[in-house]
C-alpha cells in the first residue's frame, strides 16, 4: 500500500497527466494550514467580498487507505471558486498504519478546528457543509451524525458522492480487502455507525443531502439506500445519478465527461443550502 500511495502521489505531480485529474482552480488561493497534526489544504476564493464566507470541509477518497487532498483539488477549488466558500480538505490519517476510528477522529477534528479558526479564514463559523467522495462521502456522514448526536456544530448541508456507507458483510479480494485493511482486520467495528453510517440507530435531524451515485458504479446501491434512509427519516435529499459514469468520475475531468454536471449539481445545492 506505501509504494501504491507513493505511485498516486507521482501521477498527481505529473504534469502530463493533469488534464486526467485536472487542477487548481485560479481563482482560488490555496494554503498549508494544521489542525494538529493533520494537513490541511485551504481553498480561499480570490474574489473579494465584504461578508464572511461559507466553509466546505472536504473529504478526499482513496479507500481509507489511500489518497490525498490534491487527488480532488480540481473539484474542491471550482467549489470554491463558484460558491465563494472557504473550502477546507485534510490530509487525514490512512490505514493500515492507522486503522478505523483514526479517520473518523481526524475529519471530527477538523470540523471543529474550523468552527475554532472561522474568523481568521474570514468564515462564518454557522454555514458549514460537509462533502467527502468514496471513503470520504462515509467521514462526511459520519460527520454529520456525530455533529447531530453531540448538538452542534449544526451543518447547513451534506454532500455524499458515490460514498461506502454499509461495511458489514464486504469480504475477499478488491473493496473486502480494502475494507479488511480499514477495520484492522476486525469484522465487529463494520457495525459501528461511524464506520458504517447507515447503521446508525436514527437519520432524523440531519442536515439535507445531496447524494451522488453513477449508472456504473459498483457502490451505486450503497448509495441509494442511504438516500433512501434519509428520505424516510425526514430528511431533504435530491440524488444525482449520470447514466455514462463510473466511479470516481468527479475527480477525472479529463476523461469523464460527468464531472461537470456533477460539479454543477453540487454548486448549485451548495449555494442553496449555505446561502
Amino acid at each position: 500500500m506505501l509504494e501504491l500511495r507513493r505511485r498516486r502521489a507521482r501521477l498527481l505531480a505529473n504534469r502530463y497527466l493533469t488534464w486526467v485529474f485536472g487542477s487548481d482552480d485560479p481563482g482560488v488561493e490555496v494554503r498549508e494550514a494544521w489542525a494538529g497534526e493533520v494537513r490541511l489544504r485551504v481553498h480561499l476564493p480570490r474574489a473579494r467580498t465584504d461578508s464572511a464566507r461559507p466553509i466546505v470541509l472536504a473529504f478526499h477518497g482513496g479507500g481509507w487507505c489511500w489518497g490525498s487532498p490534491e487527488q480532488s483539488r480540481w473539484m474542491t477549488g471550482r467549489i470554491a471558486a463558484r460558491t465563494g466558500a472557504v473550502v477546507v480538505a485534510p490530509a487525514y490519517r490512512l490505514a493500515p498504519e492507522h486503522p478505523y476510528p483514526a479517520a473518523v477522529e481526524d475529519c471530527w477534528a477538523v470540523l471543529r478546528w474550523a468552527v475554532a479558526n472561522a474568523d481568521g479564514l474570514g468564515a462564518d463559523a454557522d454555514r458549514i457543509a460537509v462533502l467527502g467522495d468514496s471513503a470520504g462521502g462515509t467521514l462526511a456522514a459520519a460527520v454529520a451524525l456525530r455533529a447531530r448526536d453531540e448538538g452542534g456544530p449544526r451543518l447547513r448541508a451534506q454532500v455524499l458522492v458515490y460514498p461506502l456507507v454499509d461495511l458489514v458483510d464486504l469480504r475477499g479480494p478488491g473493496l473486502g480487502g480494502v475494507v479488511e485493511t480499514y477495520l484492522g482486520g476486525d469484522d465487529s467495528l463494520a457495525r459501528e455507525w461511524p464506520a458504517s453510517p447507515l447503521r446508525a440507530a436514527s437519520h432524523v435531524g440531519l442536515p439535507p443531502a445531496l447524494v451522488l451515485t453513477a449508472r456504473f458504479d459498483p457502490l451505486r446501491p450503497q448509495a441509494e439506500r442511504y438516500a433512501a434512509a434519509l428520505r424516510t427519516a425526514g430528511v431533504e435529499v435530491a440524488v444525482h445519478c449520470p447514466v455514462t459514469a463510473t466511479h470516481a468520475y468527479l475527480t477525472l475531468p479529463g476523461i469523464s465527461p460527468a464531472s461537470r454536471g456533477g460539479l454543477d449539481r453540487i454548486v448549485a445545492f451548495l449555494r442553496t443550502q449555505l446561502g
